[in-house]
């Protein structure tokens, strides 16, 4: 018996592209996959995608779309694909989108010939459908956010790689809670802004949370087979989330005035989207995982514990009770909780050479330096006020990169701005999206125009 499910990929953040795949599989129950994943127009990624999608479509016959978008970071979306490119038997296009890039996602239609093409205007999408129709392919074009929602929440959809970068990977991830979905969560945003709110909507909707950052993928990985409602119940003393301390571990903070965007941009181990890469420098890309850790583990702050490991061989440990400390290794590649999560409960051969140990040969731990590096304090202070601290942590540092990257702003202000901004504002509990998304304006503009005095 031929048994079917789709895997349906929608790159669904502003700038952002979408691909779905029609998976097959013996051993897998028939389901449905959204994957949420994004790639840069005409950069590295996307001449890197271009092929892995030719040989997709050369591979399985079928339709892999790769769309494109201004200001997505591309990483993911490339990683799994190429997760999928392994496994030819088991998946095929079924939607994409894009914000108003008609020509190319136009050109993408023509090669795979996607179920759904999604855009978010409704000009672009009108010059597709004609071009479309033209072309006599079949594809039919949505508009809007809504249909975002609706891509994600499809009844053919059983699982959403959820990889849209910053806060618009929100709504579409909440839809995808409400309607039961599983969700491969690579948005840090989502649980940053909404935790109380996401998790919530994940219970109702009965939908199944799988992590896809490396840290938190590992610490699910070394976790007990059965989850209980607090780590206590577990026999879990704490969860040690490793960071590789980023390209300035050892600068100076006089040093670190001076850092250019190229400096920052450049990652010892991993290759990362532009936002998360300065985050990573910052720390602050740890600290919004510190918060995850909260909302995914039921973990209480004093309960996570952050290590810098340069190396990025151990992505997180899990400390029992009992003086064990479990690990997950492995090299620094996003393939592998990729393969993970899309073949949960399952493995799946992801392409990640094995770790050579050998030549490894020494893994080194040091304690972070939150004086030198604020953002990781920030994060851990929001975490324990609670309430909206943690949008507006999120809110003001992703204008405060932007302005970096923009060269407005120096490195060392990326912190003082973010504090400026908790400090001018009330922390208050949030029970709606609509309040949510209301704090998230109001502390861009007060960033905004911490900027505009610089």
């Amino acid at each position: 018996m031929d048994r079917r499910r789709f895997l349906q990929g929608t790159l669904a953040a502003p700038m952002v592209s979408t691909f779905a795949l029609e998976t097959r599989a013996q051993s897998w129950p028939t389901r449905n996959i959204t994957m949420v994943v994004a790639f840069p127009p005409g950069g590295q990624a996307d001449l890197a995608a271009r092929p892995v999608a030719l040989a997709l479509e050369k591979i399985l016959g079928k339709s892999v779309v790769v769309d494109n978008r201004v200001g997505a970071t591309g990483t993911i979306g490339i990683q799994t694909i190429n997760v999928i490119a392994q496994h030819p038997a088991q998946f095929e296009v079924f939607a994409l989108t894009a914000n108003s890039n008609a020509d190319g996602l136009f050109e993408q239609c023509l090669q795979f010939h996607p179920s759904y093409a999604v855009l978010l205007s409704e000009e672009a999408a009108e010059h597709l459908r004609q071009r479309l129709k033209q072309a006599a392919i079949s594809t039919e074009v949505l508009c809007g956010a809504e249909a975002l929602d609706f891509v994600s929440s499809h009844p053919k959809v059983d699982a959403v790689m959820a990889a849209i970068v910053g806060s618009a990977g929100l709504l579409p991830a909440i839809s995808a809670a409400k309607a039961g979905k599983r969700i491969l969560l690579a948005n840090k945003e989502t649980l940053v802004m909404a935790g109380k709110l996401f998790m919530q909507a994940v219970e109702e909707g009965g939908a199944t949370l799988l992590p896809i950052d490396s840290e938190h993928n590992a610490i699910f990985q070394v976790m007990p087979n059965k989850r209980t409602s607090n780590l206590e119940n577990a026999g879990i003393k704490k969860i040690l989330l490793t960071a590789s301390g980023g390209p300035f571990r050892h600068a100076t903070f006089e040093e670190l005035a001076h850092v250019t965007v190229k400096q920052a941009l450049n990652h010892p181990n991993w290759v990362m989207g532009p936002k998360i890469t300065i985050d990573s420098a910052t720390l602050m890309n740890k600290g919004l995982e510190v918060i995850e850790a909260h909302w995914l583990f039921n973990a209480k702050p004093e309960q996570i514990e952050v290590v810098v490991h340069p190396q990025s061989v151990i992505h997180s440990m899990v400390e029992y009770i009992d003086g064990s400390v479990l690990a997950q290794l492995g090299n620094p590649d996003m393939r592998t909780p990729i393969a993970y999560a899309l073949g949960y409960p399952d493995r799946l051969q992801s392409g990640v050479n094995s770790l050579d140990l050998f030549k490894t040969a020494r893994l080194d731990f040091e304690r972070p330096d939150t004086e030198k590096f604020p953002c990781l304090r920030l994060a851990f202070d929001c975490l324990k006020l609670g309430g909206n601290a943690a949008a507006i942590l999120n809110a003001a540092n992703e204008v405060a990169v932007e302005a970096f990257i923009k060269e407005k702003i120096g490195f060392n202000d990326i912190p003082r701005l973010i504090e400026a901004v908790l400090g001018a504002s009330d922390i208050v509990e949030v029970s709606t999206i609509s309040m949510l998304l209301t704090t998230d304006a109001e502390s861009r503009q007060r960033a905004q125009e911490w900027v505009a005095k610089r």
